[in-house]
């Protein structure tokens, strides 16, 4: 084994990348100043954070400890010193006049009421035995206690899929506003994730796992070229909702998809900026200009102070989603099944594609020459070759005299026979 090999041993996993960017946050670090301090680029950093590279070896030993959560401190239990009854000695007085002097002089307080005689002391009973703690083998391996069940990991998708997904649904619709298209997002989005569940389920927040995956569906501009999701559903008819509806279309897909994560689902500056891969600055500034798009539309919203504007704003979105129709989504069971489908039908056609390339190498192979033949030059025009010898062009007169020649018997006088000499 080498070092290098050994070293990424030693190093505890790093967290999710969305978990990284959080604990850089919370340390008030930036992305160059952690680039300078692992030695890479600002762009390596950032390609950490969001999942599409992993640091290896000594940077990442240097990563993993530069956003290592702050272990908690603490505080020192002062434990009261037990003193013994027996060991207090107090000063004997002697006379009343010595116990009068030591006592200093206190103030008039009314004579308290004298104390009811304490019922005799009853022996304590014998607490019961405090069970034994588990051990650290038996809490890593997992170990339940006896009146536990253990959750099988459809069950615990199950779950997860009755608790979120009609309203991702209501949420996705209001991204879109395309009901069909929500739905379909919702769905395509669960069937990704029991296709990763593995990964999904030791997630720090599946739900939102979830969530980006049903958004990045959504909003896809390939969905423009679908003639069911080239437009949008129509509005709803009360004015107020219609005017929300309008201005939440208006607004670039980025800036809608800020304002849904803050003010819709309720998420705060540092994860909204995560989930949409941008910077806090930049999702700030986002949210602040889509919410000014709005409030240009709804007049309530423009008069209201900044804290209560975004709770309005947070019942408008809910009322909005809740009014109109959205089609609740097929049952857990039923989105399962697809996704296992869907992938048993995907991998035959990936081993299908690889028989057929294999097939029509083979081919190829078989019938390719074995030799190299020269190709036939292509015919060109040649000029100056003097013109073709032998008779010419026969006249009139002479085709008239053929005529006759071959006419005439062969015998007589008149016929000139050749004769060898």
């Amino acid at each position: 084994m080498t070092r290098s090999t050994t070293d990424e041993a030693a190093v505890p996993p790093l967290p999710s990348p969305k978990e990284r960017r959080r604990l850089r946050e919370a340390k008030s670090l930036s992305e160059e100043e952690v680039a300078a301090a692992v030695g890479v680029t600002r762009a390596t950093v950032r390609s950490w954070e969001t999942g599409r590279a992993s640091p290896r070896g000594r940077k990442r030993a240097l990563y993993a400890k530069l956003i290592a959560p702050e272990p908690a401190v603490k505080p020192e239990v002062v434990k009261p010193e037990v003193v013994k009854p027996e060991a207090v000695k107090l000063p004997v007085v002697t006379t009343e006049a010595a116990a009068v002097a030591a006592v200093p002089a206190a103030p008039h307080l009314p004579e308290a009421s004298p104390l009811p005689e304490a019922p005799p002391a009853v022996p304590p009973a014998d607490p019961p035995p405090a069970p034994a703690p588990a051990s650290v083998s038996d809490a890593r391996s997992g170990a339940e206690a006896p009146d536990e069940r253990r959750v099988s990991p459809a069950e615990a998708f199950d779950e997860l899929y009755a608790r979120t997904a009609p309203g991702l649904v209501r949420q996705t619709y209001l991204l879109t506003g395309r009901r069909t298209l929500a739905r379909e997002s919702a769905e395509r989005a669960f069937e990704l994730a029991w296709q990763r569940w593995p990964e999904v389920a030791v997630d720090r927040d599946p739900a939102g796992w979830v969530r980006a995956a049903a958004y990045e569906y959504a909003m896809s501009p390939w969905h423009r070229l679908r003639r069911t999701h080239r437009h949008p559903d129509a509005p709803p008819t009360e004015p107020g909702k219609r005017a929300l509806f309008d201005a939440l279309l208006d607004l670039p897909p980025a800036y809608r998809r800020t304002l849904l994560l803050y003010d819709g689902v309720g998420l705060d500056l540092p994860e909204m900026a995560a989930e949409t891969e941008a910077s806090t600055p930049a999702a700030a500034g986002r949210l602040m200009t889509a919410r000014a798009a709005v409030a240009e539309r709804l007049p309530e919203l423009a008069d209201a102070a900044p804290a209560e504007q975004s709770a309005l704003l947070q019942d408008r979105l809910g009322g909005l989603a809740r009014a109109e129709h959205v089609p609740a989504p097929r049952p857990a069971r039923a989105v399962r099944t697809g996704s296992e489908n869907k992938a048993r039908l995907w991998t035959r056609a990936a081993v299908a594609g690889v028989a057929l390339l294999i097939a029509v190498t083979g081919l190829t192979l078989h019938t390719a020459p074995t030799h190299y033949e020269q190709p036939i030059s292509p015919p060109e025009r040649v000029g100056g070759v003097p013109p073709r010898g032998g008779p010419q062009k026969l006249t009139a007169q002479d085709l008239k005299l053929q005529k006759s020649l071959s006419e005439q018997l062969a015998h007589g006088p008149e016929r000139l026979v050749p004769r060898l000499e």
